[in-house]
């Protein structure tokens, strides 16, 4: 299947309305209420669901497509149903808002998997065009851990969804709500969407996506830098966001991707902001003697904090008695959690009792 037919149905609509974008999410929702019926129903019959259903349960969970409609009834499939397909039928979509994936990550979800098993569903789209293979539309990251695990199968459930800008747009907005979405993965796949003509200016994408065009500027200058200079930097997020990364390529357009690799280390080494990068891309300053602000004290000990293989921030350590937290992506449930873990272990003994 060729790219430019993958966003046929895009191309013919391509003011998509927000009730449209909607019903994909809704559809997904759906979905995850019928697992939850179905594992229920599973626990008090003390069976699990089979591939063939019956016909009685066999009521979609929202409108569907000709074709998943066609799919889902050759292959006696009821809607939202868990099954194990093999790994090897499996494959990435062109469309995946994820381009970069750590190897770190991987390992650990690895071993994760190894331990305790699956515990939750990738969600995939029948490829009608080469029977018996899927398309990936969330769950990238689990395949690959399974298949660094040496698996042979996945659990997933095979969603009605179409492969092409809105099955972008889509995981583009879970990942966002997840936080898991960078400005690497923007800037490579934007590149891509409008080198192949999928949008015809930076304009309709930003218009699509509900972004300010400045945003996707911004992406596709970072977009020039090589990939394994990307990759230094996709590992720390909370030091290389959008405006740290433009910097960076700034950087690179003058002095080349060794002096770049050089100064992304001294960032994270030194933990310098973006301004002094700035005033280091603009000569005020040396990548060897960066500014520092008065007072400015070095970390004795950093320690990196992974949630779920994910880094979500880091503890610092200065001198004898000063330490400095920093979090991000938290739920809510898990940030009250910890804050009236601390509260409760700074307060005076007697205001304890």
């Amino acid at each position: 299947m060729k790219p430019s037919q993958f966003a046929k149905g895009f191309k013919a609509r391509p003011d998509s309305t927000s009730s449209e974008k909607r019903t994909a999410l809704d559809r997904l929702n759906a979905i995850d209420g019928i697992v939850d019926i179905q594992q229920a129903g599973q626990a008090a019959n003390g069976r699990a669901s089979a591939f063939v259903a019956e016909e009685a349960n066999d009521a979609p969970a929202g409108p569907e497509t000709d074709l998943y409609r066609a799919w889902r009834r050759a292959n006696r499939y009821t809607a939202g149903q868990v099954i194990e397909l093999q790994l090897k039928s499996i494959k990435a979509s062109p469309f995946n808002p994820r381009h970069f994936y750590l190897k770190n990550s991987i390992a650990e979800l690895a071993v994760n998997l190894a331990k305790q098993g699956q515990q939750q569903a990738i969600h995939v789209i029948p490829d009608y065009e080469n029977p018996g293979t899927f398309f990936v539309s969330d769950g990238g990251r689990r395949v690959r851990a399974l298949k660094e695990a040496n698996k042979e199968t996945v659990k997933a459930i095979v969603v009605d969804l179409p492969i092409g800008i809105e099955s972008y747009k889509l995981g583009y907005d879970l990942n966002v709500q997840r936080d898991s979405q960078t400005v690497f993965d923007n800037a490579v796949v934007w590149k891509r969407f409008l080198d192949e003509r999928h949008f015809q200016s930076q304009r309709e994408l930003a218009d699509h996506l509900g972004l300010d065009e400045s945003t996707i500027a911004v992406a596709l200058s970072i977009a020039k830098l090589p990939e394994n200079v990307m990759h230094e930097m996709v590992a720390r997020p909370d030091r290389f966001g959008s405006n740290m990364a433009y910097q960076i390529t700034r950087y690179h357009s003058a002095r080349g991707s060794d002096a770049t690799l050089r100064l992304i280390n001294k960032i994270t080494s030194d933990d310098l902001s973006t301004r002094q990068v700035a005033d280091i891309v603009k000569g005020r300053a040396s990548a060897q003697e960066a500014p520092k602000p008065p007072g400015r004290q070095r970390y004795a000990q950093r320690l990196e904090i992974k949630l779920d293989g994910v880094s979500v921030g880091d503890l610092k350590l200065y001198g004898k008695d000063r330490l400095e937290l920093r979090l991000r992506g938290l739920s809510r449930e898990k940030r009250d959690a910890l804050l009236h873990q601390i509260e409760a272990m700074l307060l005076p003994e007697d205001a304890a009792k």
